[in-house]
Parts: structure tokens; C-alpha cells; sequence
């Protein structure tokens, strides 16, 4: 019978001779500890999580299953805020993630919460950063050397281009994209696109809806929705509430709408330019 390997099927951990791991530690069965790898007291490593070598991961950590850290990332050590004071703060990192190498995340801190979360089946690319008091949704990809400053939120199946780099308490919606070396100052819609060095409002992630077969009539209707939205006539929120009443029986229409209303210490993503007509 097909499925996931149970407990009882993972051989007991795996622990290389050159390792340490501190006294406290807890380990899944099917863990796997490579070489030059350090495991501090307080962490947790779920079932068949591998590291593969010197890989250091510290603090009140929690690793999920199946997750895979490739050398010389460090996850867990104290938040890069000068604030910071040593409080019990806290990395939740989820299940089938790949952590490439290089890569940093950060627990949180009392101004945030005490809590950083990352989400499931994601991939983070080599040197990349998570920092303090983010939060990272399923499914997100960050590609090579992209930076998230802390306070931030990144919705489910995001994905961010090499060298991106995301101020603090921004927002980026689900299924959003930010292209390689664009600098993202405000929050991006879900769906939506930023590009460019203090990154504009591109236009919608067409390419990554079709890939994840969105039918055409919810792209139509999104794309109706966003000349909608961002055209020149009225106020933002006027327009959203005019979008609201001639969409409202489009859920990802309404995702939107919902995030826009939501507000967060950032101001929204717009184009540069007013779109054309429907």
C-alpha cells in the first residue's frame, strides 16, 4: 500500500561522528545529521529532516518533516535587531522544505510577536534571508539571494526573483510575483507583479496563474478587476468598493479587495501608469 512512510518505517536517527548535538535536542526518527553539523538544546528536527553538513541551526527551533538544509545555512540564531534582548522568542520553519545554502532565518522578537513561521514545501535558494517576526506562507519560492527584512508577510505560492530584497512590514499577497533586483517599498496585491528598483506595480502574474490552472474566466475576471482598480478616476478605496459590488461573486476578485482593505504600515503597490481599458 502506497503513502507516507510511518514512524515505524524511519530507521532511528542518524547523527555523523563530527556532529554535535546538544543535550535536549529533540530528533525525529529518519533524521539524518551530516557531517560538521551543529543541533542546539532547544531544537526540534522532525521526521526525516536531513541537514546535510555544516549545517548550524539554534534557539527554540522547529524543523518539519522531510525538510532538507544544504550546508553552512543558519536557521534559528538571535534576530538581526539591535533591539533584541535575548527574550524566548521562537523559528517554526514547515514540512518539505528545501533550504539551500547559505540561507539565514531568524526567531522573532517581543515587538513582534516572538514568533517567525514559514510554511510548507517551500523553497529557499542559496543565501537567502528570513528575518525576524515573518511570516512565509506554503509553497513560497525565494530565489537566489533574496531579502526579507523582518515584520513581513508573504501569502501561499509567492515567488520572488534573485536578488529581491523586501522592506520591513511590508505585505505580498498570494500568488504574487517580484522580479529579480526589484526593491519592494510597498505592499504587493495577491496575484499581482512588482518589478524595477523601488518596484512599481507591473501588471497581474499571468504566467504563474495559467501554471497553476486558474481557469480563463477567473483570469479575465482579474484582469478586469485590476484596470478597475487602478485607474485614474476616484480614490482607491472608491474603487474598490465599486469592484467589490460588480465582482462579488469572484472569489479571487474579492482576495484582493480583502487584502487592499486589510491596510498594513506600507502603502499598496501601483502601476506607473494607469492601465488601458477593459
Amino acid at each position: 500500500m502506497s503513502g507516507e512512510p510511518t514512524q515505524r518505517d524511519l530507521p532511528a536517527p542518524r547523527i555523523h561522528p563530527s556532529a554535535v548535538v546538544e543535550d535536549g535536542a529533540v530528533l525525529g526518527a529518519g533524521v539524518a545529521v551530516g557531517p560538521f553539523c551543529h543541533v542546539g538544546p532547544e531544537v526540534t528536527l522532525g521526521e526525516g529532516v536531513h541537514l546535510l553538513g555544516q549545517v548550524a541551526v539554534a534557539g527554540r527551533t522547529t524543523i518539519g518533516a522531510r525538510t532538507r538544509i544544504y550546508p553552512f545555512a543558519s536557521i534559528g540564531h538571535p534576530p538581526q535587531d539591535l533591539k533584541y534582548r535575548g527574550e524566548p522568542s521562537t523559528l517554526t520553519v514547515g514540512a518539505d522544505c528545501q533550504i539551500r545554502e547559505g540561507v539565514t532565518m531568524n526567531p522573532g522578537t517581543a515587538g513582534g510577536g516572538l514568533e517567525t513561521v514559514v510554511g510548507d514545501g517551500c523553497a529557499f535558494l542559496a543565501n537567502s534571508h528570513v528575518g525576524h517576526d515573518c511570516r512565509v506562507g506554503d509553497h513560497v519560492v525565494f530565489s537566489n539571494n533574496v531579502m526579507l527584512a523582518g515584520h513581513c508577510t508573504v501569502g501561499d505560492y509567492a515567488i520572488l526573483g534573485g536578488g529581491a530584497a523586501v522592506i520591513q512590514f511590508a505585505r505580498i499577497g498570494a500568488h504574487a510575483f517580484v522580479g529579480g533586483l526589484s526593491g519592494l517599498e510597498n505592499d504587493l496585491i495577491p496575484y499581482g507583479m512588482a518589478l524595477g528598483n523601488r518596484a512599481y506595480l507591473s501588471g497581474l502574474n499571468i504566467i504563474g496563474l495559467q501554471r497553476r490552472a486558474f481557469s480563463r474566466e477567473d483570469i479575465h475576471a482579474l484582469r478586469r478587476a485590476y484596470r478597475l482598480l487602478f485607474a485614474q478616476e476616484g480614490t482607491l478605496m472608491e474603487r474598490v468598493e465599486d469592484v467589490a459590488e460588480e465582482f462579488d461573486r469572484h472569489a479571487i476578485v474579492q482576495e484582493i479587495l480583502a487584502f487592499i482593505r486589510e491596510g498594513g504600515k506600507r502603502s499598496v503597490c501601483t502601476p506607473r501608469e494607469a492601465p488601458g481599458p477593459a
